[in-house]
């Protein structure tokens, strides 16, 4: 593809991206998004097949990013070599970020998840993948803690990765209708004092 087609694409991509995060999916039309980066309605056509297949390809733009973001957070032992202290500064970040997104969802998988999974069977299947993914990364930091014995884990790591991912999702959810970081906080404080991941 052109480099010049890519950039097009992207900044469909992107501006969709920020709109999407400020209201849903369905509400947004495609003027609106065009509208935004000042790109003609023929060049969406060209890049998208359907507004379904347009959400699949912003779902798959957003969720590599993300874990790409995660993976660095994560699973690179630079500058932090104790996985636990890296877990605890991921989630600590994601505080961070809703603070600084006053209090609204920061996250555009939890933001539609709940909106396009009924409606869109492939958009159903992109977040479907993207929290298998997630969930290895996860496991595979707990893992690593827990060879060379920086936590303690209650559960097997698969599990202990699913019940992170869902306690998580589940608190950033609150925390958005509350307009609070409480949730998240009590969050934290559950997976690693009381319940999954405690100091070794």
């Amino acid at each position: 593809m052109p480099a010049n087609n890519h950039t097009t694409k992207e900044r469909i991509l992107d501006a969709a991206q920020a709109i999407m995060l400020e209201k849903s999916f369905h509400s947004v039309g495609l003027n609106e998004i065009l509208k935004a980066e000042g790109i003609p309605k023929g060049s969406f056509y060209h890049h998208f097949e359907s507004k379904e297949q347009f959400g699949v390809e912003l779902l798959r733009h957003y969720v590599s990013g993300a874990h790409a973001y995660k993976r660095r957070m994560l699973l690179s032992s630079e500058p932090e070599s104790n996985p636990r202290k890296r877990l605890i500064t991921y989630f600590e970040s994601s505080v961070a970020t809703l603070m600084a997104n006053e209090g609204k969802c920061p996250c555009l998988m939890v933001k539609l998840a709940s909106e396009v999974a009924e409606s869109s069977d492939a958009m159903r299947q992109v977040l479907a993948d993207s929290h298998q993914e997630s969930i290895g990364i996860m496991e595979t930091v707990i893992l690593e803690g827990l060879e060379k014995k920086m936590l303690r884990c209650e559960h097997d790591p698969r599990t202990a990765a699913m019940l992170i991912g869902d306690l998580w999702i589940g608190a950033m959810q609150r925390a958005s209708i509350e307009r609070s970081v409480e949730p998240l906080r009590k969050a934290i404080d559950f997976i690693f004092e009381d319940l999954i991941l405690k100091p070794a």
